[in-house]
């Protein structure tokens, strides 16, 4: 199929997709760790029937769909498409994404909001446009587009619900899947990001996450602080005081031998060829006057990609400034996030901090660290000749320019977990979280004219997957 044609076709699908895609971005389904009423509250539910509903309109009998249901889990959506190639049962193809959501954040910009929808310029606004609702849409796209060119092979989309709160459920429906999954050769995840929207991303790594609750106790209620100051601790200064353990005040540099990892030669070199000519960080909401950390753009993108981080994400406690009286707070508690280098073993790094966390704390402080989530970070194995290809062919194709590669910052638990499930599969990693998409933040938007031209792209990938294993 030409180019342009592919395209036209794509443009044309997504003009169709983007009125259910605004649909479901309508529904406030937020992953398991932000509502645990979820199931009582029925959003999770109501979005896998919206997006259930609309897969099997558009697929028709040449798909079987259905919900796989697992007790005491989210459930998980899956599109089974038949090859178009005559050969079924025969090489599978895994595509990946999710539809639960993160929560509002903030007050979104004006005529925004996180669960109304609105279409500016080339953007569509709403939690879970980027991330990852576009997901299951680009996914049929392409297979529906690869079906009218060379072929595809069996593919089956996955659409999970707990991606948000770290993927505790989808190892059950994986299990229920396993039998389906045994000729996967191809994995494809559509959860990631891109420095630019002028090509074809690959992600090559990404990093770890611990992430848990710290919580420093020194009253069994607020007393006045004209009355407790400088008598009891503050059980603010405590909790500063140990996540000084964790990291280097002036200069953020993470302590714990523990959370550091080593840098490969060839990613050193990738940043260094990336850094000449991209800003990766240019796009950043610093304020002004503000000093990034890191010594250059090559120093930076080693620091996001493959270096630890500490950031408190939350806090209990504390109350809001304009409320807050002269009192000296019982307790302290901040949820932490902290990013773990590709190759660094989670568990043996969650037991580091815990030890650092409670150990010995000062003045006799009642401290509690309630771990939440422990997943390694992944680095993407070699891709076999015919992917390699592919992908800057797809990216040639829809994009105009050869493809790139990249490692993010941000995790994705499933990729560690599928690797060793699907050790034989050749995995492609990708997504439309680019400049200014703000995932996780207020304003989150989706590059429309990216994901109509990664659904382009990723046909190709499947055409030439059909041709790869005929």
């Amino acid at each position: 199929m030409r180019a342009e044609a592919r395209l036209a076709d794509s443009a044309h699908f997504w003009q169709d997709a983007l009125g259910v895609l605004a649909d479901y971005l309508r529904i406030p389904c937020l992953s398991p760790a932000f509502e645990e009423s979820w199931k009582d509250k029925g959003y999770i539910s109501q979005a896998i029937e919206l997006l259930r509903s609309w897969a099997e309109a558009t697929l028709g009998a040449r798909a079987r769909v259905w919900v796989s249901e697992v007790p005491g889990r989210t459930p998980a959506l899956v599109v089974d498409v038949e090859a178009s190639l005559g050969r079924d049962p025969g090489p599978v193809c895994l595509i990946y994404g999710h539809l639960d959501k993160q929560p509002p954040l903030g007050d979104w910009g004006e005529g925004l909001g996180p669960f109304a929808p609105v279409g500016r310029a080339d953007r569509l606004f709403g939690r879970g446009a980027a991330d990852d609702g576009y997901a299951i849409f680009a996914a049929i796209g392409a297979i529906e587009a690869a079906a009218a060119g060379e072929g595809h092979q069996r593919c089956i989309v996955l659409i999970e619900a707990s991606e948000e709160s770290g993927s505790p459920d989808l190892s059950a429906h994986l299990d229920a899947l396993a039998g389906d999954l045994e000729n996967c050769d191809l994995v494809v995840c559509l959860d990631s990001g891109c420095i630019s929207y002028d090509r074809l991303w690959a992600t090559t790594s990404l990093r770890g996450l611990i992430s848990g609750t710290l919580e420093v106790g020194v009253l069994h209620s607020g007393v006045h602080s004209g009355t407790a100051g400088g008598v009891v601790p503050s059980s603010f200064r405590i909790a500063r005081a140990l996540l000084d353990r964790l990291e280097d005040p002036g200069t953020g540099d993470v302590r714990l031998g523990e959370l550091r990892g080593t840098v490969p030669n060839e990613v050193v070199e990738a940043a260094a060829a990336t850094a000449a000519v991209w800003s990766p960080f240019s796009d950043l909401a610093v304020l002004q006057g503000v000093e990034l950390e890191g010594n250059s753009e090559e120093d930076r993108l080693l620091r996001r990609n493959w270096g630890p981080a500490l950031e408190v994400v939350g806090a209990d406690g504390i109350p809001q400034a304009a409320t807050a009286g002269n009192v000296l707070r019982p307790f302290t508690k901040l949820k932490l996030a902290i990013r773990l280098p590709p190759g660094v073993d989670s568990d043996l790094a969650s037991d580091a901090v815990a030890r650092a966390l409670t150990g010995d704390p000062p003045h006799g402080a009642t401290v509690r660290w309630e771990l939440e989530a422990a997943a390694s970070g992944w680095v993407a194995p070699r891709p076999p000749q015919w992917l390699s290809a592919a992908v800057d062919q797809a990216s040639m194709a829809a994009f105009g320019n050869p493809a790139g590669e990249m490692g993010e910052g941000g995790s994705i638990p499933f990729l560690h977990m599928l690797t060793e499930r699907l050790p034989q599969a050749a995995m492609l990693v990708t997504g439309v979280l680019g400049p200014d998409s703000n995932a996780h933040g207020v304003d989150e938007s989706l590059h429309v004219p990216t994901a109509q031209r990664l659904t382009a792209a990723l046909s190709v990938v499947l055409e030439s997957h059909g041709t790869a294993t005929k």
